[in-house]
């Protein structure tokens, strides 16, 4: 079975740069993939992307050596599956408040014994390879989201769940949780950078991997010295906009304008 990279990076101690695609386009998500990512996400739950697309999009990342994960719209079982047996590597599954709902995403990710994973990875075998079944339940990666004070107030039981290999903070939702206002890349003795701070440092207390979504390559670089292990970068969306604008500016002022940092994940 095709190894996932993201493992073999973490155990050496790395720290993986993550691409964001909200753009249902199989081109699209070709270009961003082969702009050097370590990983790739497939944003179904607040990107314009259906399953078909998301196929297609898989497909594409494919043709990389990036690993392809998928954010699935909820966690729902038959989603998660869908998207493991369509060659996602990886699953960042949404609003994981209990230890309840962390086991019935990871669950959803593991064949029996471990889980209950029906078996039928159509695409996954092509992808992975032919003994995709055997391997499967050691080389899927569950990422539970922590963006909810609940989560936060439940956070060493979601992270003692067996199997979970990995969390992902979702910094807009945390902010509106917390504060009651949006915010992406709080600065620090925020509420927010505090909350991530302490959310980094259960995560090592139970060996999991923490990932964190971010608005701008600094903020990424800063979240990576923290001790993060993933950092995804704004999405495809927001970097063809924030180009195209920086584009369209300079062109009105003599090429004197510049690409500014990007204020948000979209």
């Amino acid at each position: 079975m095709r190894e996932n990279a993201l493992k073999r990076l973490w155990q050496g101690g790395g720290a993986a740069v993550n691409g964001w695609l909200t753009i249902p386009s199989s081109f699209s998500a070709e270009v961003m993939a082969h702009a050097g990512w370590d990983s790739v996400t497939i944003d179904m739950q607040h990107g314009v992307v259906d399953y078909q697309a998301a196929v297609t999009m898989l497909q594409a990342i494919s043709t990389t050596s990036a690993v392809p994960l998928v954010r699935v719209p909820w966690n729902d079982p038959s989603a998660i599956m869908k998207a493991l047996d369509a060659g996602a590597y990886g699953v960042i599954c949404p609003m994981v408040n209990s230890r309840e709902e962390a086991e019935r995403m990871v669950q959803a990710c593991r064949y029996p014994p471990l889980g209950y994973r029906s078996s039928g990875p159509v695409r996954a075998t092509l992808y992975a390879g032919a003994d995709y079944q055997l391997h499967a339940n050691e080389t899927v990666l569950p990422f539970a989201m922590i963006e909810t004070r609940t989560a936060l107030d439940r956070l060493d039981e979601i992270l003692s769940t067996p199997g979970l290999e990995a969390l992902y903070v979702g910094p807009a939702d945390l902010s509106f949780s917390l504060t009651g206002r949006y915010g992406f890349d709080h600065p620090e003795g925020s509420a927010l950078f505090e909350a991530i701070k302490h959310i980094l440092a259960a995560a090592k207390r139970h060996g999991v991997v923490a990932g964190i979504h971010t608005g701008s390559p600094s903020y990424a670089a800063k979240m990576i010295e923290l001790g993060f292990q993933l950092v995804s970068i704004t999405s495809d969306s927001k970097l063809l906009a924030d180009a195209a604008r920086a584009a369209v500016e300079a062109a009105r002022s003599g090429g004197k304008a510049s690409m500014g940092a990007s204020s948000g994940p979209y």
